[in-house]
This record gives C-alpha cells, sequence and structure tokens, in this order.
C-alpha cells in the first residue's frame, strides 16, 4: 500500500465521544477484534462503514486494480476458465469487499468483450456490508455491461449460485483477536478507556484474561505453545477468529465454484516468528502508514495478515477444497506478464507517456516489496464431478506455469 511508515506513539491515544459511549456501555474494555470491528464497520463512524475511507493513488491507499486495468486484464483469463468449467447455466462472478467496484467494472468490461458466450449467463454480485462503500459502488457500476445486484451472505444463502468469488484484499479486514505474552501466561489483549483526566477521555492497549484452555490448545499448531520460543513480555501478534464464519458464509452462498483470496498472508512459522514482537497489524490513511492501531478511530483503515495455514485449515474445515496458492509476482508471470511487458515495447513515439505509464503499473504489480508479494490461495466447492477425480484439471491456470526456480513455500 504505501512505504510511508509512521512509528506508533508512545502515549495513549485521544478517544473520540462516539467511542468512549460504547466503551463505557461495555464496562470500560473490550477485546481488540471488538475494537476493530467498530472502528472499521460502524455504519456511522466506521471508516469503511461510514464510506470514509478513499480507495487510489490519491486516496488513502491504492490496490492493485486501482492502478489501471492491466491487473483485471491478467486476472480475467483465470476467472473465466472458472467459469466456463461449471457447465451450462446462469452464471455468478461475486466479488466481496468490493472496494471502489474498480476490479468489479475492470472484469464485467472484459468478460462482454472477450467471452460474450459467459457473458450472456453471468451476473455481477456485489457482497458490501458498508452501505457508504456500496453506494459509491452502485454509481461506478451503472457503466457494466453485465446485469449488477448487491446481496448479503444470508441472502445468498437462501438461493446459492453457481460461479467464482473473489475476495481481494478483504480478509485482511476482518477483525483480528490480539493476544500478549506477560512472560508466564498468554492474555487477550484488550482495548480500554482511560478517563483520568474526564473532559480528555483516552485509548490503551493492555493485557486481559489469560486465555482458556482450548483458546490455548488452538495455539500448538502456529508455533505458540508456551515455551516453544523464546518471548519477551509485551511480545503480541494476532489470530483469526473470524475467518471459519466467513468461509463458512461464502461456502453456503455458492452451490458450485471457486474462491479466490488475494492478500497479504505469511505462512505461520514467518508470521509468528519469534522477531516478530508487534504482529501484522497497521493502520493506513493518506498513503501513510502506521504501526499504531489507536490513532483518530474511525478515520483509518486497519489491516493484519493471514496465516496460510490458519486460512487453509479454516476453508477444508467449512467444506472447501484447496486447490493451490503462490505469490502475487508469481502468478501474473503465470498469466502472461512478460509478454505483456515485451508487447509494450513495439509502441509508437506518439503513445510513449501511455506505455510508460502502463509499464510502471505492471511492475508495480510485481513488487516483491510490495503489491508482488500478495498470495493468490484458491479453493473449490461440489465442483463438477468430471473434474473432481483429475488434480491437473483442478490446477489454476495461475499455478501451472510456474516462474523461477522452484515452488514458493507451501505451494500446492
Amino acid at each position: 500500500m504505501t512505504d510511508r511508515l509512521e512509528p506508533p506513539s508512545s502515549r495513549p491515544c485521544a478517544c473520540p465521544d462516539w467511542l468512549a459511549g460504547r466503551l463505557r456501555e461495555a464496562g470500560g474494555a473490550v477485546p481488540f477484534a471488538s475494537y476493530m470491528a467498530w472502528v472499521l464497520h460502524d455504519p456511522t463512524h466506521g471508516a469503511y462503514g461510514a464510506g470514509r475511507l478513499r480507495i487510489g493513488p490519491r486516496g488513502d491507499f491504492a490496490t492493485a486494480p486501482s492502478l489501471g486495468p492491466e491487473f483485471a486484464s491478467l486476472l480475467a483469463p483465470q476467472l473465466w476458465d472458472w467459469l466456463e468449467s461449471l457447465g451450462p447455466g446462469p452464471l455468478a462472478l461475486v466479488e466481496t469487499g468490493p472496494g471502489e467496484g474498480s476490479l468489479a467494472l475492470q472484469l464485467a468490461r472484459h468478460l462482454a468483450a472477450q467471452r460474450p458466450d459467459l457473458a450472456n449467463r453471468t451476473t455481477l454480485v456485489l457482497v458490501e456490508p458498508n452501505a457508504g462503500m456500496a453506494e459509491r459502488q452502485r454509481r461506478l457500476l451503472q457503466a457494466s455491461p453485465l446485469p449488477c445486484r448487491w446481496a448479503s451472505w444470508q441472502e445468498l444463502a437462501a438461493a446459492p449460485v453457481q460461479g467464482v468469488v473473489l475476495a481481494h484484499e478483504v480478509l485482511d479486514a476482518l477483525a483480528v483477536e490480539r493476544i500478549v505474552w506477560d512472560g508466564a501466561r498468554w492474555r487477550r489483549q484488550l482495548v480500554s478507556l482511560d478517563e483520568a483526566d474526564p473532559a480528555r477521555p483516552l485509548l490503551r492497549l493492555e493485557p486481559g484474561e489469560p486465555l482458556a484452555p482450548q483458546a490455548l490448545a488452538q495455539l500448538d499448531a502456529l508455533g505458540l505453545a508456551p515455551g516453544t520460543q523464546p518471548r519477551p513480555p509485551g511480545w503480541s501478534t494476532e489470530l483469526h477468529p473470524g475467518l471459519g464464519p466467513w468461509l463458512a458464509a461464502c461456502g453456503q452462498a455458492l452451490r458450485a465454484g471457486y474462491l479466490l483470496v488475494i492478500d497479504y498472508a505469511l505462512e505461520a512459522r514467518r508470521y509468528y516468528a519469534s522477531q516478530r514482537a508487534a504482529g501484522t497489524l497497521m493502520a493506513y490513511r493518506a498513503q501513510r502508514a502506521s504501526a499504531d492501531p489507536l490513532r483518530e478511530p474511525g478515520r483509518w483503515d486497519l489491516t493484519a495478515h493471514l496465516c496460510i495455514e490458519t486460512l487453509q485449515a479454516e476453508a477444508a474445515a467449512t467444506g472447501w477444497q484447496v486447490l493451490g496458492q503462490t505469490r502475487q509476482g508469481e502468478a501474473l508471470l503465470a498469466l502472461g506478464l512478460a509478454e505483456r511487458l515485451y508487447g509494450l515495447q513495439g509502441g509508437s513515439a506518439a503513445d510513449l507517456a501511455d506505455l510508460m505509464a502502463r509499464r510502471e503499473a505492471l511492475l508495480r504489480l510485481v513488487d516483491p516489496h510490495a503489491l508482488g508479494d500478495f498470495r493468490w490461495l484458491a479453493f473449490g466447492r461440489s465442483l463438477p464431478p468430471g473434474q473432481a477425480p483429475d488434480p491437473l484439471a483442478l490446477r489454476p491456470r495461475f499455478l501451472r506455469e510456474p516462474a523461477g526456480a522452484g515452488p514458493q513455500d507451501g505451494q500446492g
């Protein structure tokens, strides 16, 4: 998103009146997951719920589709492969958390232009829980060549669709649980209200109650069992309790088809390494990044990386078939990025500015220090019987021609 990192403040942060009232009602402190859900998705005060955040190079943060149409044009053939494999009948291209709606519009235009046979039976479905963002999407998608509708997971579960679900930079905004090591035990991290000065309430992060035995058992697979690695008191990280419910809801909405998750993600051994002493949680606003999740609640985006093993385990537990994963740079090279770059060399001098802009956008997509380190993770559900016995038939196009010296860690 951005390289401009601002360190967290060593002092407590000011608490807005709406949040102070919410915390008082909750007894003065709440788990971090509750705080994160409020400041992102509250319909009046949340950064997304109120439609306050802007996505794009001149907004709060940039995403791959906001850099131009190149990302969608490279991704499109993978989606068409999947849609076509599902056989006859109505299809749906579902985007969850569609941001400004730019990726949905770009993909709809590609499908209508390149595969009119599929476009004629495909509906664009947007799953957007935040009314402020949905209103912006509706304005942009008036230009969509495909029929569009907005629906919740619950509405889709009542009449499941067949198609592809795309989750691009969505799961990193699910509320995470924060845990902190006190030197002897794992504790849940809380966000508390400090009213020592009633005229200026403040927010603090503080350790709460010890984790229950059931929660502790879940840490073993992540390398977080007490005594596995030396960690100083105050070492903190994130867990992802929202992934299972999200994957279950998504699965209930899909009669048959595929899910593609594109997001920042790490293997557990890297995510929970002892040297990563403050987890992956970051705040973004106006092209700036901050490690302080308490500053100006409701005005900054908050994100946390995914743990690949946690995501894949929760997917399998909720009925998804894990089809594989790789880094975005590798995926886009397999989908033809090198050929696209080579093709830009044949333009005329009159088109030089446009060609250079397109080249820069493509290179940003594979920059290993930025968007190129995103992970693409593919899953299938209730796939056609003709495909199920043949793992190669299920192997996504973006994994069939891996570039580089060898497969990435965890690549399936």
